[in-house]
């Protein structure tokens, strides 16, 4: 049954914190495990001057060494370290989605496993459970697979996400588009599902929606448009901007990152669209100097209302994301800033 006073605030209402992953597992990161916690740490440190961090240590040495980044930070009380159950950073898809039930805050719990049991770590069925605690709300959960990165509402009855995930058979199997839909309007109190059809190429989460088309207000969503001829995604955002305008929405593209490659020379999910909004303002990764400053550029022109900050996330990138991907918000109950 649809809780009637449920609402799941667009990432643009204000937050009285942010949530943010610290990595742990060397093993998943190889040679740039030290460069990403930088990466992090500097993404802290910007955030930190608008809204509460809390931080998720995944182990002690996490915890150890996220105090030795963020020392300044943690001793004015704009960051606060917890150690809880972590397999990895990516806390948009293993914790909770903090929502509003009436007047009060609530966590909205999903099952997770792996990505489609590809990536099993060891704390992350327990990570949402830890996060819920420690904000000291209730959780309310939900009987199928969802991870919040795969999803995007704007406050207006609308939801993003996409078939190539929500109808992969390794998430919820004998789901069709008329269950998903359901469900989603169940659990999240919205009116319309919008779908897309794939995501990002190599992108281990099955074509996430944070990756591809976001909300940046009441119908109002950006997206990608190729760049240069080699852009390994091309098709795919045609396609993306051709169903977004078909669905009625206002649609802005801006410059993708183009070909960005791995270590080993694969293709790479670079999206200039997993950046956070927090308090007015948007920390978007930026990948190198001319594209990533391209799409800076448009960005402030798309939302003049909030402050663009372009912070390296290349490194980050090596885990399999960037500043969305490893972030989860805190709604704020009023229009208090933080």
């Amino acid at each position: 049954m649809t809780n009637p006073n449920l609402f799941l605030p667009p990432e643009w209402a204000p937050q009285s914190a942010v949530w943010v992953g610290w990595p742990h597992l060397r093993s998943e990161w190889g040679q740039a495990f030290d460069a990403a916690r930088n990466e992090i740490a500097l993404f802290v440190r910007a955030l930190s001057a608008v809204t509460p961090v809390r931080i998720a240590c995944g182990s002690r040495e996490a915890f150890g060494s996220a105090w030795f980044a963020l020392e300044a930070e943690v001793m004015t009380d704009r960051v606060s370290l917890h150690t809880l159950p972590a397999g990895d950073i990516w806390l948009r898809d293993t914790g909770p989605v903090f929502a509003h039930s009436g007047d009060q805050s609530i966590a909205l719990d999903f099952r997770f496993n792996g990505w489609g049991e590809k990536y099993v770590m060891s704390g992350d069925t327990m990570t949402a459970g830890g996060m819920a605690s420690v904000e000291r709300v209730q959780r309310q959960s939900h009987d199928f697979v969802l991870e919040g990165g795969a999803i995007d509402v704007d406050g207006a009855g609308r939801l993003l996400t996409t078939r190539q995930c929500l109808l992969n058979p390794n998430r919820n199997p004998g789901w069709t588009q008329a269950i998903a839909e359901s469900e989603l309007k169940r659990a999240f109190a919205i009116e319309q599902v919008i779908w897309l059809g794939e995501g990002l190429r190599n992108d281990h989460t099955d074509g996430h929606i944070d990756n591809i088309a976001r909300f940046v207000g009441e119908g109002r969503v950006l997206c990608q448009h190729a760049s240069g001829p080699d852009d390994p995604n091309a098709k795919t955002y045609t396609a993306i901007q051709s169903n977004l305008r078909a669905a009625g929405l206002e649609v802005i593209a801006l410059p993708s990152p183009g070909r960005i490659a791995d270590d080993a020379g694969a293709i790479a999910p670079a999206s200039h669209l997993n950046f956070l909004i927090s308090n007015r303002k948007v920390f978007m990764p930026v990948f190198d100097e001319v594209l990533s400053q391209k799409a800076l550029t448009a960005m402030e022109a798309a939302m003049p209302d909030f402050e663009i900050i372009g912070l390296p996330a290349r490194n980050i990138l090596s885990g399999g994301g960037a500043f969305h991907c490893m972030t989860q918000q805190v709604p704020a109950l009023t229009e208090e800033r933080f």
